[in-house]
């Protein structure tokens, strides 16, 4: 049975590879085929053990892209890189249609990272008919909408509420238990606030019985707290998440620079591995 992250060993890293133009940090380096797999490649070799391939573009005020363009982007992408990578690497899509999702997972992608969290027709069926996993993100509202006012009463219990309902659709679907992560969604119609609150809660939602997935890689509210504007210059944010994640149960991180955050969640493991087992 297919398992999104083993329990048992150390938490699993997931490079992220979008193929789009627009994607907020990195978009418009990887479009080209050839610098897309010199990318991954760098990415497996710095320990990540999944690659997530996107083909649209989620940040904020993101307009949507049809499936047709998506499938455009990110099939040959995952053609070339089931065959160059090593097995052990999984292959992820991020994409919220069922139409980009069959295809892709015919092609030897095995995770579907959809940030509506399975809610398009037929997503959770395909997911299922091919024995992949789905990471089920929480968002308010959609790309193009959901900074506009985000509002919450609770904002932990909510997300929390909603992501355990979604997996609850998804094992209806046929989907195992093992074979399903959760996405709070930190930046996807959250305030500054709001994501502060479920970062700190995340032990919280580590803590049931569902794989926990945590995406802030050069997120702009960090940007904020930190006083910088250029994404690509807030890996010590990204890596103190990290870090704070592992510790609070998080079993995969998604973020952009590979090898320093493998390095925080290697140690935050460690730590972690050396106080349950009571040495000195």
């Amino acid at each position: 049975m297919f398992a999104i992250a083993d329990d048992e060993q150390r938490p699993t890293l997931m490079g992220i590879l979008n193929v789009t133009p627009d994607s907020f940090s990195d978009g418009g380096q990887y479009l080209q085929l050839e610098a897309a797999c010199v990318a991954a490649e760098r990415m497996v070799a710095d320990g990540a053990d999944i690659i997530d391939i996107g083909g649209e573009s989620t940040r904020p005020g993101a307009p949507a892209v049809d499936a047709e363009t998506q499938i455009a982007r990110v099939l040959p992408v995952v053609r070339t890189l089931r065959q160059a990578l090593p097995e052990r690497v999984l292959l992820s899509v991020d994409t919220r249609s069922a139409k980009v999702a069959d295809a892709v997972l015919s092609a030897g992608a095995r995770i579907i990272n959809d940030v509506a969290a399975g809610r398009e027709a037929g997503m959770l069926d395909i997911v299922a008919a091919h024995g992949a996993g789905i990471i089920l993100m929480h968002m308010q509202g959609t790309p193009e909408t959901m900074q506009q006012a985000p509002h919450y009463v609770d904002v932990v219990r909510e997300v929390h509420e909603f992501l355990l309902g979604r997996a609850v659709a998804a094992q209806a679907a046929g989907i195992p238990r093992s074979a399903i992560a959760l996405d709070p969604g930190i930046g996807f119609g959250k305030s500054r606030a709001h994501n502060l609150a479920l970062l700190g809660a995340l032990g919280e939602l580590a803590a049931g019985d569902y794989a926990v997935l945590l995406g802030t890689s050069r997120k702009r509210f960090m940007g904020a707290i930190c006083s910088e504007t250029n994404p690509a210059e807030l890996l010590g944010a990204t890596c103190a998440t990290t870090a704070l994640a592992v510790e609070a149960g998080v079993r995969i991180v998604r973020v952009h620079d590979v090898k320093a955050n493998r390095q925080a969640a290697d140690v935050a493991w460690a730590i972690q591995q050396q106080r349950r087992r009571g040495d000195h």
